[in-house]
């Protein structure tokens, strides 16, 4: 699959999904129960991150029994981790920066890589291997959706996923911009509900979240 390809394969999940739930999974018990309760919200693109060890095993999980979902992986560091997820059946990659290792292995997985950018020179970065698809993060400590306008002049035909301080009180704004395609977040997953298993808090947070951009 060309750069190219793989711009337009992450622009195409992310503006579809317009949020990205950031799941770190707690225990294999949670898994199913958690993707489908965010699923039945309307949140079908998920990633699961690679913060606790349970993140390929729930990868590879839903691959197998969830089918309809897009499933990706999120803190994604090295080329080892990369392939790792790549391995597991992840659709595509989140990364909360962009090493030159990390940006090369990108050019070469099978899946698209959205890698994490902070600066005008990480994006450059990026540019020079052919990505156009990033994700902001930490969005809200780098300046937000002033940072958003500004990339906007000398970057045009880049577009971002704004992770990081995004909640349900900014999250419509941050989709209002013209080069924002989605926004990543886990605002709609309160621990407290996540911890007592409390699936229908969490199905209809993800519905609320996204009624509240309409």
């Amino acid at each position: 699959m060309s750069m190219e390809q793989k711009n337009a394969l992450i622009e195409a999940i992310c503006s579809r999904a317009r949020i990205l739930p950031v799941i770190t999974i707690g225990s294999e018990e949670q898994i199913l129960p958690l993707a489908d309760a965010l699923a039945s919200g309307g949140l079908t693109a998920l990633e699961i991150t690679l913060r606790s060890a349970h993140g390929l095993t729930a990868i590879r999980r839903l691959r197998e029994q969830r089918p309809d979902l897009v499933v990706g992986a999120g803190t994604v560091l090295d080329r080892r981790m990369m392939d790792e997820v790549e391995a597991a059946g992840a659709q595509f990659v989140v990364s909360p920066g962009a090493s030159r290792e990390l940006l090369e292995a990108g050019v070469q997985c099978s899946v698209p890589l959205l890698p994490g950018v902070a600066t005008a020179s990480e994006i450059m970065e990026g540019y020079s291997l052919g990505y156009r698809r990033f994700k902001l993060f930490p969005a809200e400590i780098c300046g937000g959706m002033a940072a958003l306008k500004a990339f906007a002049g000398p970057f045009p035909d880049a577009r971002f996923c704004p992770t990081g301080g995004v909640n349900a009180g900014n999250a419509a704004q941050y989709l209002g911009l013209p080069n924002v395609m989605c926004v990543g977040g886990t605002w709609m997953i309160e621990a407290a509900a996540l911890n007592a298993g409390d699936w229908a808090a969490i199905r209809q947070a993800s519905a609320q979240a996204l009624a509240a951009l309409a």
